[in-house]
């Protein structure tokens, strides 16, 4: 594939060039996948107002998200295990995202470690918690965030309880992986992928092995972490956290009125409208349908990302009219990655701003920052 169109183009040399079972375990969701599915389809009937005979000179993607400066409103949203999509994958995603001048979002269950990222690909990218049992590990995860010179946290809501996603059972995903002769046989026709791995010693998850007590290596992980997600998670650790970190803080998972209003109670920086790419409550409503209602009831109060679904530069245009102020990539940028290392993560940003520039031109804007519900086609948009 010598001409790379769309992020379909790299989804595919993806598919090819990862193994599959870190492949499904990026491009899948809980149960049925119906909202993985419905993230992105729910852009589709969304139509754009077309306008002509307007000047379309001196256009900019540039804005703010919660008072940083971006080449345009996306992020690279935290997604576990990116180092297996490729090796040292959140180190070349990190590096990516700051030259193209998008923040980056570390997972907590990344495999390069917080300390990793920040020596490799510098300082300022924004790094994602999970609210674990073990509170004096989280005490320590955010001041080594804090240490590295992280300029954001996100925190993750929406992940008490694990959804069950059936091609990881498939697949035998686990920490360590289980090999199967199908597994072994995968692996073997990815030589480009088991050289990469060969090259590096990152391999495990970097935040958690070492830094907790009795986790010293991959095989005595997996236990530590089925028993870590907090199912007791509360506004109250959520103010706890707050507290704790004392810097820019965005909150995401948000999918209901309610839980908005609360969020900015919390007096966050930012809330995420996202169902986690589909990959925790399968039947929730798709992130671009639930944008709306947010926005109407939170949207003068505290600023509104959104999350899931944005395969395009139109899909970032479609949010930002309805309301958000930044959009997050997660799977497309996987998709990059896994075709082609750090030049994939920037040739994603380069399609999709540059799509988001003409197709905001052809709508009768010059500035991403003037873009309303206007561009929209009446009846075509979900409403509050």
């Amino acid at each position: 594939m010598t001409v790379i169109t769309c992020v379909e183009d790299l989804r595919r040399l993806a598919q090819k060039r990862v193994p599959r079972m870190f492949y499904d375990y990026a491009d899948s969701g809980s149960w049925t996948e119906s909202t993985y599915r419905a993230n992105e389809a729910d852009f589709v009937p969304i139509k754009l107002r077309q306008r002509v005979a307007v000047n379309m000179e001196g256009r900019s993607t540039r804005s703010t998200l919660i008072g940083q400066e971006v080449a345009m409103p996306v992020a690279l949203a935290p997604t576990g295990l990116t180092g297996m999509q490729h090796a040292d994958g959140e180190i070349l995603a990190a590096r990516a995202a700051r030259a193209f001048g998008v923040p980056f979002t570390l997972s907590t269950m990344s495999i390069c470690s917080i300390e990793d990222v920040a020596e490799h690909a510098g300082p300022g990218f924004w790094f994602q918690l999970y609210v674990m049992r073990d509170r004096d590990f989280i005490e320590r995860l955010i001041d080594r965030a804090k240490a590295a010179g992280c300029s954001a946290l996100v925190l993750t809501l929406d992940l008490q309880i694990l959804g069950q996603r059936h091609k990881d059972l498939k697949n035998g995903l686990s920490a360590p992986p289980k090999p199967t002769v199908a597994s072994v046989l995968d692996l073997l026709s990815k030589p480009r992928w088991c050289l990469g791995m060969a090259g590096t010693k990152r391999r495990q998850f970097g935040n958690i092995v070492g830094h907790v007590k009795g986790v010293s290596d991959m095989s005595q992980l997996s236990a530590w972490t089925a028993q870590q997600f907090d199912p007791g998670l509360s506004w109250a650790d959520v103010e706890w956290v707050k507290q704790r970190w004392g810097g820019k803080l965005i909150l995401k998972g948000i999918q209901d009125e309610a839980d908005a209003r609360l969020a900015v109670q919390s007096g966050a920086d930012a809330l995420i409208v996202s169902n986690h790419g589909g990959r925790q409550l399968d039947g929730a409503e798709s992130s671009i349908h639930a944008l709306p209602k947010i926005v109407a009831a939170v949207g003068s109060q505290i600023e509104v990302h959104m999350d899931g679904g944005i395969r395009s530069g139109q899909d970032v245009l479609k949010a930002r009219a309805l309301g958000a102020r930044g959009t997050y990539i997660g799977r497309a940028f996987l998709y990059g990655l896994g075709a082609q290392g750090q030049a994939g993560v920037s040739k994603v940003l380069e399609l999709i701003q540059k799509e988001l520039e003409i197709s905001m031109a052809f709508t009768g804007h010059t500035d991403i920052d003037t873009v309303d519900r206007s561009i929209l086609l009446p009846g075509t948009y979900p409403v509050a």
